[in-house]
C-alpha cells in the first residue's frame, strides 16, 4: 500500500518496514530521528512543509498514494490533502477520544484523575481528533506517574495500533469506522499560567495531581518567599504542624519541607528555580526556612 505520512519518521520507518511504500512523507521537526533513513527509503521527504501549501498539496497528488497517515504531526492537515487518498485517512491520538481532544491529553488525563486512558486511531478530518474511532486500546495510569511517564507508556501502544489499522486496511478489512459520541467530548489544551499556579485551598491530592501533570514541562508552580518557583515531585503527607493554614509551609524535623494543603499537606521532594535551577529537600528547606524568616 502506497502511504502519504505526516509526523514524526518513527512511524513511516516502521510502516516501511511493515511492506508498505512511503511515497510522500512531511516531517514535522527538523532535528527527529530517523530523518535520514527516511530519506533513503521515501520517494520524497519534505521537512516542516507547510501542509496548506498548493506545493505540498501538488507533491502528496503526484505520489498517488493509496492511503494518508499522520503521526504526532501538531498542525492542522487541510480537506484539500485529506481528500487525495482514495483508501482515506489514519491518525492516532494519545487518549480515549472523544475524551481529551486536543495538544495536551497527559495532562489532562492525570489532572482529571483518570484511572485508565489509551491511544486511539481515527479518520482525519478539518477539526482536530473529531474523525470516526477505527480501533482503541486502552492503559491503566499509574498513580505515580507524571505526563512525561504517560507519554512515554503510550507510544508503543500508539505505534502498534496504527501498524495494525494500516494492515487492515491495506488486506481490505478496513475497521468499521464508529462516529465519536459528541456528549462525551472534552477538550485537552495546552495549560495555561492560571491552570498550572497550584491552589493550596485544594486537597493534597488535587495538589499532587496537578504536579505529576504537569511534570516536568512546564511545572507546577507556586510562590516562596519572594520567588516564583517550579514543584516537579511531591507527595501527600499526613504528617505535618497542625498550626498552619492552607498555603503555609515549614521544615519537619526530619528535614522535609511540607506545605499545608486543605485537607492536608504535601511534602515538598524536587523542583527548580529561574534563578538558581534544580531544587532538591536542602534547597526546599533552606527556601522554607527563608520565607519563614528563621
Amino acid at each position: 500500500m502506497k502511504i502519504a505520512f505526516f509526523g514524526l519518521p518513527l512511524a513511516a520507518l516502521l510502516l516501511a518496514r511493515d511492506g508498505h511504500e512511503i511515497v510522500y512523507a512531511g516531517v514535522c521537526r527538523k532535528d527527529a530521528l530517523g530523518t535520514r533513513r527516511l530519506r533513503r527509503i521515501a520517494r520524497a521527504v519534505d521537512v516542516t512543509p507547510d501542509a496548506r501549501s498548493a506545493q505540498v498539496r501538488e507533491r502528496v497528488r503526484a505520489a498517488s498514494p493509496d492511503l494518508l497517515v499522520s503521526w504526532f504531526w501538531t498542525k492542522r492537515l487541510p480537506p484539500a490533502l485529506l481528500r487525495l487518498a482514495p483508501l482515506g485517512t489514519l491518525g492516532v491520538h494519545p487518549s480515549l477520544l472523544p475524551r481529551h481532544r486536543g495538544p495536551d491529553p497527559y495532562f489532562w488525563a492525570i489532572y482529571c484523575g483518570d484511572s485508565e486512558t489509551g491511544v486511539t486511531a481515527h479518520a482525519l478530518e478539518e477539526s482536530y481528533d473529531t474523525g470516526a474511532i477505527l480501533a482503541q486500546r486502552r492503559l491503566t495510569i499509574d498513580p505515580g506517574w507524571s505526563a512525561w511517564t504517560l507519554a512515554k507508556r503510550l507510544d508503543r501502544p500508539s505505534l502498534a495500533t496504527l501498524r495494525d489499522v494500516a494492515a487492515a486496511i491495506a488486506s481490505g478489512a478496513s475497521p468499521t469506522p464508529i462516529l465519536q459520541d459528541e456528549s462525551l467530548a472534552t477538550l485537552a489544551p495546552s495549560p495555561d499560567d492560571d491552570q498550572l499556579a497550584i491552589d493550596w485551598r485544594k486537597s493534597a491530592a488535587e495538589v499532587v495531581r496537578l504536579v505529576r501533570a504537569a511534570s516536568p514541562w512546564p511545572g507546577a508552580t507556586f510562590t516562596l518567599g519572594d520567588e516564583v518557583v517550579v514543584l516537579e515531585l511531591a507527595r501527600e503527607t499526613a504528617d505535618f504542624p497542625r498550626v498552619l493554614a492552607p498555603g503555609e509551609a515549614a521544615v519537619r524535623r526530619d528535614g522535609c519541607c511540607v506545605v499545608r494543603a486543605g485537607d492536608g499537606a504535601v511534602e515538598l521532594i524536587s523542583g527548580r528555580s529561574e534563578l538558581d535551577g534544580p531544587i532538591d529537600a536542602r534547597g526546599w528547606a533552606a527556601r522554607v526556612s527563608a520565607a519563614r524568616g528563621g
